[in-house]
């Protein structure tokens, strides 16, 4: 067993930009986080020793935005939509295999 609280424990950037600069959620980043938040529950995966779904303020990384990384193994990743999501639940949080398409480089 690991030594986190959370298996997986997943941050949305979901922030806003004012100044017109590239930002997370021009690309719906809440309503994607309150997606996988939804699947997550539904499928059971919800809770302590199993994944948890966040907000996260600025990740700092809005240019190859949206993003969300997941810890503890620190796998950052884009998404363009529900089928994106879906494919990082199943493969990544599921079945501990990274999604390489939408992974994003370090």
């Amino acid at each position: 067993m690991s030594d986190s609280y959370f298996q997986h424990h997943v941050f949305f950037c979901t922030n806003q930009r004012e100044n017109g600069q590239a930002c997370c959620q021009d690309y719906q980043a809440s309503a994607m986080r309150d997606y996988m938040k939804q699947k997550v529950k539904a499928l059971g995966l919800a809770g302590k020793g199993c994944v948890r779904i966040n907000n996260a303020g600025c990740l700092d990384r809005c240019d190859l935005g949206p993003v969300l990384v997941i810890y503890p193994a620190g796998v950052w990743y884009t998404f363009v939509d529900n089928s994106d999501i879906d494919e990082i639940i199943s493969e990544h949080l599921q079945n501990g295999r990274i999604v390489e398409r939408l992974r994003l480089p370090l």
